[in-house]
């Protein structure tokens, strides 16, 4: 007799597949060639010093450096000579020397020097250039334009990080805030990016699963309005506030990668107090580089979120389980999640906006389009958010 009463069995499952237009950034991808008309950081400006350094990004191993005229560098590992690592390389005042034939290159990547030739400073230097991509010190970080050169856009100022109230100033980190702890996470950019408009989890993950991590109101389930902006996705949410106040709570995804969300410690009420740029290492991995207003050395670390009373990195394998956060909620979805095995519902509108809007951004890009957020003129790279958290009557 047929047994017919197992439903809904994994035996029935479809091969899964992800979304790759979405997710894949190497060149020549969909997203990898959108992503490439944006500035993204590629470290800190403390990083860019006197010693090589290897850097990842959008799929692209680089050298970054700083010469002896303070200018950073950003340039292809393989010495257009011979093709050893310039990983090796020796800064000077005007560039990085190659270890192996003394090849000097500046920041542009020109040739000043061949020392084993007849004329180390001869017109033959003018023949090579070591590839190179244009690089920018703004807010603590190192800026990188890894696009078409014809369509490099201005390097972005942010109001959050120019208006300054009594005694403040703006400081970088890179060591894990807004990962959920780690500092090199290993799953795709975008399911962490997503998550910015994705205030439901908050009360959940955040609070009555793991404990709360958070202040008291933000523990309470929000009412949440979705909207589109002219450049990224705005989740509006209303709790209960102190006193019998309403608290707003205002977040948005920005492109390309651009998180912009308060403190959820709640330390201040106004306009948003930091930026987080999600940048993609890979298709697997991702890192985040923040800047932020700041009082004293060290106060954006105290944005990071405690489980159980610890770091995240002070959890043991059994606590990581019991206590999870957004790392492992994002994590486990896999190194790029199975977008055929989703369900998206109401609450997961904002999710759903913000892959219509890089959807709307690839076909605009196909069709020679500039994309959203692009500007070709200082007054028009000057970028307002209405991210922040205020008390209401």
């Amino acid at each position: 007799m047929r047994n017919t009463t197992v439903t809904g069995s994994a035996y029935g499952l479809k091969p899964p597949t992800y979304n790759a237009r979405l997710t894949e950034v190497g060149r020549g991808t969909p997203m990898g060639e959108l992503l490439r008309r944006y500035w993204h950081p590629v470290g800190l400006s403390s990083d860019a010093g006197a010693t090589p350094r290897s850097v990842k990004i959008l799929g692209e191993e680089l050298i970054l450096f700083r010469d002896g005229e303070r200018r950073p560098g950003l340039v292809y590992p393989r010495c257009c000579h011979r093709g050893t690592t310039l990983y090796y390389g020796k800064v000077e005042e005007r560039g990085i020397r190659c270890c192996y034939h003394g090849w000097l290159f500046d920041v542009e990547g020109r040739c000043l020097e061949m020392p084993a030739e007849p004329e180390p400073n001869g017109p033959q230097c003018g023949r090579v250039r070591q590839p190179w991509y244009p690089a920018q010190d703004r807010y603590g970080l190192v800026f990188a334009y890894l696009g078409p050169p014809e369509k490099m856009p201005v390097l972005p100022r942010f109001e959050c990080l120019e208006v300054m109230g009594p005694g403040e100033f703006v400081e970088a980190d890179d060591s894990s805030i807004g990962t959920g702890g780690i500092q090199i996470a290993p799953c795709n950019w975008l399911q962490h990016f997503e998550n910015v408009v994705d205030p439901y989890h908050v009360p959940i993950l955040h609070g009555a699963f793991s404990g709360p991590q958070f202040v008291e109101q933000m523990a309470a389930f929000p009412k949440v309005k979705f909207e589109y902006g002219p450049i990224g996705v705005k989740a509006t949410s209303l709790r209960p506030g102190p006193n019998g106040r309403k608290f707003r709570r205002i977040t948005e995804a920005v492109l390309p990668t651009l998180r912009v969300v308060p403190n959820p410690q709640v330390a201040q009420y106004g306009m948003v107090e930091s930026i987080g740029w999600t940048v993609p290492i890979d298709d697997t991995h991702y890192r985040i580089y923040v800047a932020g207003r700041v009082r004293e050395r060290g106060a954006l670390a105290k944005f990071k979120s405690r489980y159980n009373g610890k770091t995240w990195a002070e959890l043991t394998p059994e606590e990581h389980q019991k206590f999870p956060g957004d790392t492992e909620a994002q994590v486990g979805q896999g190194p790029i999640t199975f977008h055929s095995e989703e369900h998206l519902m109401s609450s997961d509108q904002g999710v759903a906006m913000l892959r219509q809007m890089f959807q709307r951004q690839l076909e605009a890009l196909a069709a020679g389009k500039d994309p959203v957020g692009v500007a070709f003129d200082e007054k028009e790279a000057y970028v307002k958010f209405d991210a922040g958290q205020y008390l209401e009557d």
